[in-house]
C-alpha cells in the first residue's frame, strides 16, 4: 500500500510540479492529497465553483445588464441555452483587456471583454460552447480537482473540519488561479470543439466561428493570449473542425 501511495505520488508531482528535491515522505504526502483530491464529489465541487466564482466576481469589474458587453452575451446566452446537464447557467462580462473565458461546474460562466472586443458573435459563441463542453464532458470537474490538490485549500481540506465555510480569501483566491489556469489536455480540448459543434449544429447555429476563433487565437500577439495558455489552438483543431463542416457531420 505505502508503495502505491508512492507511486501515486510520484506521478502527481511530474504531471504537476515535479519532484526534484522532495523526499519520500513528501512524496507520500502529495499522495494522501491527490487521493483526496480525486474523492471529490459533484456536490463539493459545485460548493468549491460557487465559493471560487464569487471571490473572482469580487476581483474583477462585471459589465452592468445595460452595456453593450452584456448586451451581446445576453444575445449569445439565448442562442446556447440556460443550462449545461440540467446545471443552470449564469453568464457575466468582465470588464479586462484580458483575452479569455472560462466555465465552472456550478454553471458560472465568463467571458473577458478583451476577447469579445477581437471576435464577432459567432467566434465568441463558438469559444463559450468550447468552454461550456469542458463542464459537460466533467473536465472543469477534474480541473476543480486538481486546483484543490494543488492550492493551499489543501490544508484547510486535511484537517476536515468544515473546509469549504471556513476557506479564507486568499485560499480561495490561490484555488481560483489554479483552476483558471489549469491546463486541458488536447484531447479534452479536441472534445470540447466537438461539444460546441454538435451543440450549435443541433440548435441550428453556424458552428464556423469556432474555426475563425481558433485563427485569431493562434495570430493575437504570437499565441501568447491567455486563453491560448490553457487552450492551444492550432491549425489542426481549426481543421477539424472545416472537415466536419464540409463533411456536415
Amino acid at each position: 500500500m505505502k508503495l502505491n501511495r508512492f507511486l501515486l505520488a510520484a506521478s502527481t508531482c511530474a504531471m504537476l510540479a515535479g519532484c526534484a528535491g522532495m523526499d519520500p515522505n513528501a512524496l507520500v504526502q502529495s499522495g494522501q492529497l491527490a487521493t483526496q483530491a480525486a474523492m471529490l464529489s459533484d456536490a463539493d465541487v459545485r460548493a468549491l465553483s460557487d465559493k471560487s466564482c464569487a471571490q473572482l466576481d469580487s476581483e474583477n469589474q462585471i459589465a452592468p445588464a445595460n452595456s453593450p458587453y452584456a448586451q451581446r452575451l445576453d444575445k449569445i446566452a439565448a442562442q446556447l441555452g440556460n443550462n449545461i446537464n440540467g446545471v443552470p447557467v449564469v453568464y457575466k462580462v468582465y470588464l479586462t483587456k484580458d483575452v479569455n473565458a472560462w466555465a465552472m461546474g456550478n454553471g458560472c460562466v465568463r467571458v473577458y471583454s478583451g476577447l469579445m472586443d477581437m471576435m464577432n458573435d459567432d467566434e465568441v459563441r463558438g469559444v463559450v460552447g468550447h468552454e461550456m463542453g469542458h463542464v459537460a464532458l466533467g473536465h472543469t470537474k477534474k480541473a476543480m480537482q486538481v486546483a484543490y490538490g494543488t492550492s493551499a485549500v489543501r490544508s484547510v481540506a486535511a484537517s476536515g473540519t468544515g473546509m469549504i465555510a471556513s476557506l479564507s480569501a486568499s485560499q480561495l483566491g490561490d484555488l481560483s488561479e489554479k483552476f483558471v489556469n489549469a491546463q486541458f489536455s488536447q484531447t479534452q480540448e479536441t472534445a470540447a470543439d466537438d461539444y460546441s459543434f454538435d451543440m450549435q449544429k443541433k440548435k441550428g447555429l453556424d458552428p464556423s466561428g469556432l474555426v475563425t476563433a481558433f485563427n485569431k487565437l493562434a495570430q493575437k500577439d504570437g499565441g501568447t493570449s491567455s486563453l491560448l495558455s490553457s487552450h492551444p489552438a492550432s491549425p489542426a483543431r481549426a481543421k477539424h473542425i472545416q472537415d466536419r463542416i464540409a463533411s456536415g457531420k
